[in-house]
């Protein structure tokens, strides 16, 4: 694998891992079954594209596009809370939604950015290739992202998304009013993922109605990658996991796809997913077996 691929897949595992971190708030922490990404990760790279193209400043693009996914994230979280819809078919239903919303957002099937300044622009030091630079400021935000969310999940706000996840029955009995934790942490798990979106639709030069499929299924196998590498529960220690598992799933995918001896080319990349998922998922279960046998 040429450096140039190298550094393409840790900036791809870069952005992703922000889908990582919202599908391990979703399923992990509140057990939610949440499909929106894969309409709020373009949605989010939809309303950014179409702000920048329009002469917006690029920050405003960015945060008005985290801001998109975070009210996705909160109708998903209202049908399921307020309207008793089943958190599943809640997801599906706000899935199939943003994909009519995406359209009519962008006005087209895509919006290109060619020739318009995005923060990976704007951020780039002078003399510094722009293949270098992207990781390197792709790295700060999953960095910040992941020590503001080391610190909400910490605090009596996010004590109480992570009881209302564990057992909310009990959750109630203490008092937490489990639906705003639902409403609340279905915000900032899509909030990341239209951030990523954003991010994502910046550094590929546009967005595109397709960019969205097969979202969830990488954030759950960045997440499953991540716990078989580091397992812990402790939030510190399984953010970093998940942000470990993003960049070394998307390592694995290039280098299964650059490998000439596989075979393989850019229609098999469902096909390694799947494989990769798959051996992430039965490696814990050999691991408990040998223990066992050791016992």
């Amino acid at each position: 694998m040429s450096l140039f691929s190298l550094l393409g897949a840790v900036e791809i595992g870069l952005i992703f891992s922000l889908v990582a971190l919202g599908v391990y708030i979703s399923f992990r922490l509140l057990r939610f079954p949440d499909l929106t990404v894969d309409g709020s990760f373009p949605l989010g790279g939809a309303v950014c594209a179409i702000l920048i193209s329009t002469g917006t400043n690029p920050w405003l693009a960015t945060l008005a596009a985290t801001a998109a996914g975070a009210v996705a994230g909160l109708v998903t979280g209202w049908l399921n809370v307020k309207l008793k819809i089943m958190d599943l078919l809640a997801s599906i239903l706000m899935m199939i939604a943003l994909y009519s919303i995406n359209l009519r957002v962008m006005g087209g099937p895509n919006v290109p950015l060619i020739n318009d300044p995005t923060l990976f622009t704007l951020l780039q030091p002078p003399g510094l290739d722009d293949y270098w630079a992207r990781p390197l400021i792709l790295l700060v935000v999953v960095i910040a992202a992941k020590l503001l969310l080391d610190w909400f999940f910490a605090t009596e706000r996010g004590l109480a998304i992570r009881s209302t996840g564990s057992n909310a029955r009990m959750a109630r009995a203490q008092g937490i009013n489990t639906g705003a934790m639902v409403l609340l942490g279905m915000a900032i798990s899509n909030a990341l993922v239209g951030l990523a979106g954003a991010l994502f639709a910046q550094t590929q030069g546009g967005s595109d109605i397709s960019m969205g499929i097969g979202t969830i299924v990488i954030g759950l196998a960045a997440v499953i990658v991540g716990e078989s590498i580091l397992p812990s529960r402790r939030i510190v220690y399984a953010t970093l996991a998940v942000i470990v598992g993003a960049i070394v799933y998307r390592f694995f995918i290039a280098a299964a796809l650059n490998s000439d001896f596989i075979g393989l080319k850019a229609q098999d990349l469902n096909l390694v997913t799947a494989l990769l998922v798959t051996v992430a998922l039965v490696i814990p279960q050999l691991k408990r077996k040998l223990a066992s046998r050791k016992a």
